[in-house]
């Protein structure tokens, strides 16, 4: 499956990595692992195109400490020194954890943790990544006629005042800000309310259906908020 962001888990517990592993695979992340730090370096090592989009570190490692292998990460030249990582331990001590955000990592997670924790913490460590390296976005969105302020909080066609709940406003404008793009209902859901839902959760139908009510000429027929069906929505580039 193309398009999967890649994750490299060091981690020298073989069956702890291949159950999170599998957890995260299904959840839509490549994992690859590597029991070593002199591994792991050597991943991060190659091409710019073949690294990871996120590291999760254990902390002990059978040849090394995972706070220097961080601290080497960091030293490496180029993209590679940016990759995120994020920390796993056994400890619980608070100074590991302060002094493994000192050395360059993203997050820290102790062990025993709930997968889903983890998963949580992924998304939420290249969520901010992401943030951080996109460019300032527009207060104002505007598609043909329709157009979306975001400091006013206002939706209007050709000039006309559309209502919308606040809820609504910020699914309309998660959708607009990724126009071109097709989103699953959990995407959606989730970069609106920051946390992963079930797949079954069929509330979000119902306030795109109020949303095209709204900015729609034809609700029957729409071409701003279209239906990728069996896969989610996506906000039409081009509009009238």
């Amino acid at each position: 499956m193309t398009g999967m962001q890649q994750l490299l888990m060091i981690e020298d517990d073989q069956r702890l990595a291949q159950m999170v592993a599998e957890y995260l695979e299904r959840s839509g992340y490549a994992v690859a692992h590597v029991g070593e730090a002199r591994a792991g370096l050597a991943r991060l090592e190659q091409p710019a195109g073949a690294l990871p989009d996120l590291v999760v570190l254990d902390l002990m490692l059978p040849d090394g400490d995972g706070l220097d292998l961080c601290r080497r990460i960091r030293a490496l030249p180029g993209d590679a020194g940016r990759v995120p990582v994020l920390m796993l331990t056994a400890k619980g001590d608070p100074m590991d954890r302060v002094i493994g955000l000192e050395v360059g990592a993203d997050d820290y997670l102790p062990k025993p943790f709930e997968p889903r924790e983890l998963l949580a913490r992924i998304r939420a460590v290249l969520r901010r990544r992401g943030e951080a390296g996109a460019p300032a976005t527009p207060r104002q969105l505007r598609f043909g006629s329709l157009e979306i302020d975001r400091d006013a909080r206002t939706v209007a066609i050709g000039g006309e005042r559309r209502e919308l709940t606040a809820y609504q406003f910020d699914l309309l404008v998660t959708l607009a800000e990724r126009a071109g793009r097709v989103l699953t209902r959990d995407q959606i859901m989730e970069a609106v309310r920051g946390r992963e839902l079930e797949a079954f959760d069929r509330s979000i139908d119902v306030h795109m259906g109020r949303i095209r009510a709204a900015i729609e000429v034809d609700v029957k027929n729409p071409k701003r908020i279209l239906t990728v069906r069996g896969v989610g929505y996506v906000f039409a580039k081009q509009q009238d």
